[in-house]
């Protein structure tokens, strides 16, 4: 089938690089990397997945050139030593194979190592920290900064030797050169700081020793935080002054935003629009003439022509859409658009898990982040009547994994539609993005003619016996934990009551005014559901204030939701009050305990978001009428214990195990 994506499906040429479309997956730590710093064969398979996928151009993610001052991450892979060739050779050879370019990012760390992992003080500029809260570097001496320059230019060089189609040099994102370029930073009085051309320094003689090292016709790729999008940062014009001083031998800019202090917009916020930061490509493409990557929640392939039949930019960049589905490019250039796995920007499995806690990347919506979509090749080799009761994200991704090898399989869910709490959170309009990943799971199961789905149907024991199940899966969600505190169950979610829960709160969007000016709202309960409802209520102007019983608001929440949420209470003037306890619901108040004292908070809106419970009504009954069979009880998701989606797709896709168990597969 043609694509209907002409620009997308257009080869690019740069240098002696030939594009087979426009389509670079971005580079993005992974945390897959062996101690040693050498590629694991975890890695290759991740890449090579992605390759089979179509992808255009794959940017390995960055590298340190400098170890381990400059590393970042405890399983970074390195390009400072010849000892490493030999794994990236097996990577390029094996992408090529499957029709991609590939690239390699070149780094170094600077402030943004960490003394505990490397046991070296960091460098950087001067003695800023390249995060609030972060350590103390000390500055690099202007000998150190030739010798690194050097160290880039080697790296380079054992790029190219390895069969790479091109580098890329790290120049954003609070990395070194960053820490250079950015005034934030940057308070240096040599000949490396002060004016733009000082501070760009840095980076030209890098740009020049990498092309010295690898000739005139290797491309030269650049990552560059185009507006850094903090208060005393370079903004867009500052960039474009700063990038004259090394574009000569820049063959494409890769035009990204933010540093650490707006990680929301450089590891984008679910809230931000498809390509929302392509204007800044189009800026340094129009000014300089060179190939330009814009990236930004890109998941639409519409909006990925769109950008660029308008001449935005010449590459879409893709990171975490590539992550979820690693087909995204072969889906799309054979009309299966309806199939893609959109990411719904939810950083938790891929940021979160490797920036926040050091965990290897997974994904919310795709629990086979490495292997891809082969587990559809294994079928079953014996009749299996699988039944799932509960049609939320985990019981739609257990029904369809087990009707994709063969299982006749049975879906009942009590409410007239799936996707449950998913469905009813992407209601909230920062949350819509949420909603794509139930949508795709609901067209995923209508292409599988042995699921069976009954809508608005509950699953009574009958009905089960019926149907004679090998394996059942309990997979029915969590409501709302609602705690015996006076006066709580008198006024939530009652008729006329300004007390409501999460999912009182969606029902009654349409009753609450545009502008909120004047009226005061009150959240009890710091964690995630809490948090949506102050994002939902602050930027309406309305006096916020969020009750939490433990030292920190937002505390289990992935750094860049964290980044965002704390900018937003900041700037929306948000009270918050830690180690506070609710007493006390009132029609028009919450008494709260903080300090040992008993205070009273009015509001028009008030909101008790204490977090959800497991709701397993049919679950003991179940348990106790198959005892003395051999069919198996799972029971996965929320209804084990309230946790996040990732968590219950997994277990939904590990039907897969149960039946392995079972000696179905």
């Amino acid at each position: 089938m043609k694509s209907n994506y002409k620009n997308i499906f257009t080869p690019l040429t740069i240098k002696n690089m030939t594009m087979r479309n426009r389509i670079m997956m971005t580079p993005m730590g992974t945390n897959y990397g062996e101690q040693t710093g050498e590629m694991s064969f975890l890695h290759i398979d991740y890449y090579t997945e992605r390759a089979k996928g179509g992808v255009g151009l794959i940017m390995v993610e960055n590298a340190s050139v400098d170890s381990p001052l400059g590393s970042n991450g405890t399983t970074q892979i390195r390009i400072d030593h010849d000892n490493y060739m030999p794994r990236f050779f097996k990577l390029c050879e094996t992408l090529h194979a499957h029709g991609a370019c590939v690239g390699v990012q070149l780094n170094h760390a600077g402030a943004s190592a960490q003394s505990k992992r490397t046991n070296m003080q960091p460098v950087s500029a001067s003695d800023i920290p390249s995060k609030a809260g972060g350590e103390i570097p000390r500055p690099l001496k202007v000998e150190e900064i030739y010798e690194i320059v050097k160290k880039y230019g080697e790296a380079a060089a054992r790029a190219q030797a390895c069969g790479f189609d091109c580098v890329e040099i790290h120049a954003g994102h609070s990395y070194l050169l960053s820490q250079f370029m950015s005034p934030t930073t940057n308070k240096r009085t040599d000949e490396f700081g002060g004016c733009p051309e000082n501070r760009a320094r840095f980076t030209k003689l890098v740009v020049e020793e990498v092309r010295k090292q690898v000739g005139p016709m290797f491309p030269i790729f650049v990552r560059i935080s185009a507006d850094e999008l903090m208060e005393g940062g370079n903004t867009l014009e500052d960039t474009l002054e700063l990038l004259s001083y090394f574009q000569e031998e820049v063959d494409a800019f890769d035009v990204s935003a933010g540093l650490n202090g707006s990680l929301q917009f450089q590891i984008d916020a679910n809230y931000l629009k498809d390509g929302w930061r392509s204007y800044m490509a189009k800026a340094v493409k129009e000014k300089y003439n060179k190939p330009c990557v814009t990236m930004g929640n890109i998941r639409d392939p519409r909006v990925a022509d769109d950008i660029l039949d308008r001449g935005d930019a010449d590459i879409i960049g893709m990171g975490r859409g590539l992550i979820a589905d690693p087909h995204w490019v072969k889906k799309v250039a054979t009309g299966r658009e309806d199939e893609i796995r959109k990411c719904i920007s939810c950083n938790v499995g891929c940021a979160g898990n490797r920036i926040g806690v050091n965990r290897p990347i997974r994904c919310t919506v795709n629990p086979t982040v490495n292997s891809g979509f082969d587990y559809k090749k294994k079928k079953v080799n014996k009749p299996c009547n699988v039944i799932v009761i509960g049609g939320g994200t985990a019981g739609l991704e257990a029904a369809c994994t087990a009707a994709e090898v063969g299982c006749t399989t049975f879906l009942f869910e009590k409410n007239d539609h799936l996707g449950g709490l998913a469905v009813e959170i992407s209601k909230i309009p920062d949350k819509k993005r949420l909603r794509d990943f139930p949508d795709y799971l609901v067209n995923r199961a209508s292409k599988l003619t042995n699921l069976f789905i009954f809508k608005g149907q509950e699953a009574t024991l009958p009905l089960i016996k019926a149907l004679h199940p090998n394996i059942i899966v309990n997979s029915t969600g969590s409501n709302p934990l609602l705690p015996p505190i006076k006066g709580l169950h008198d006024h939530i979610d009652k008729e006329g009551s300004k007390v409501a829960s999460i999912t009182g709160m969606i029902n009654h969007l349409a009753d609450y005014p545009e502008d909120c000016t004047g009226k005061k709202v009150v959240v009890v309960g710091g964690g995630a559901v809490g948090l949506d409802v102050v994002e939902y209520f602050a930027p309406k102007g309305a006096q916020v204030s969020i009750v939490e019983m433990m030292p920190q608001i937002g505390k289990d929440l992935d750094p860049v939701s964290k980044c965002g949420t704390n900018t937003l209470m900041r700037e929306h003037h948000v009270n918050q009050m830690t180690n506070t306890a609710l007493c006390e619901v009132k029609s028009d108040a919450f008494t709260v305990k903080v300090d040992g004292e008993e205070k009273d908070l009015p509001f028009d809106y008030g909101f008790v978001c204490l977090g959800m419970r497991a709701n397993a009504p049919v679950l003991d009954e179940i348990r106790e009428a198959f005892a003395d069979t051999n069919v198996e009880i799972v029971n996965i998701g929320d209804s084990v214990r309230a946790r996040r989606i990732i968590d219950g797709v997994q277990e939904g896709h590990n039907i897969l195990n149960v039946l392995a168990d079972h000696e179905y597969l």
